[in-house]
């Protein structure tokens, strides 16, 4: 059983940085995974926006956060990061960590974090 936990969200300012982190214990079964985050707005549905691949170490960022995020992954202390940069209030959301089986690229998760929420505002 995996486990996941999120922290580091937080009220930051437009054009402000921000780091969560996502402590992940418990073992997959194989190395065949894809970890990375999820957001969901108010009223939108929950987005998947960036992810690595721990099979091939492929990493993919969307669109709207590709130049301002970064994900990242401290195997020895077991966690995985996303520093969000030049933040902008429709960043604003419930931030989630996941990971996937069997994939590459994250789509329907198989874990979850309890989510941890990021609010850009002045």
């Amino acid at each position: 059983q995996v486990q996941l936990v999120e922290s580091g969200g937080d009220l930051v300012q437009p054009g402000g940085s921000l780091r969560l982190s996502c402590a992940n214990s418990g073992y997959t079964g194989n190395n065949y995974y894809t970890i990375g985050w999820f957001r969901q707005a108010p009223g939108k549905r929950r987005e998947a926006i960036c992810s690595i691949s721990n099979s091939d170490g492929s990493i993919w960022y969307t669109d709207s956060v590709k130049g301002r995020f970064t994900i990242s992954r401290d195997y020895a202390k077991g966690t995985m990061y996303l520093q969000m940069n030049r933040l902008k209030p429709e960043d604003t959301a419930v931030y989630y960590c996941a990971v996937q089986l069997y994939v590459t690229r994250l789509g329907t998760p198989d874990y979850w974090g309890q989510g941890t929420q990021v609010s850009v505002s002045s």
